[in-house]
């Protein structure tokens, strides 16, 4: 089982163009690997996916924009520019 998450990530990674795609592979190979060693099940390897993949998909869309910050007008409205 080990072996097969561990080159379904490699693959996806390799697979993967943009940084959020690869920060999402990544995330999704690590948890499951992490969630599988430490549930010792399927379900575990599941849901370490599931977590990995979101969080990794959080951190590549973080790195995707680089140089740009998120700001907020005096109405309270999100806005992306230039970081200043």
């Amino acid at each position: 089982m080990r072996k097969f998450v561990i080159a379904l990530g490699l693959i996806g990674t390799l697979a993967s163009c943009t940084q959020t795609e690869k920060g999402t592979a990544i995330g999704a190979g690590t948890g499951a690997i992490i969630g599988g060693a430490v549930s010792d099940s399927w379900g575990g390897a599941a849901i370490g996916a599931v977590a990995g993949g979101v969080i990794g998909n959080l951190i590549g869309r973080s790195q995707e924009r680089e140089g740009y910050c998120v700001y907020r007008d005096r109405y309270g409205r999100r806005y992306e520019a230039r970081c200043r």
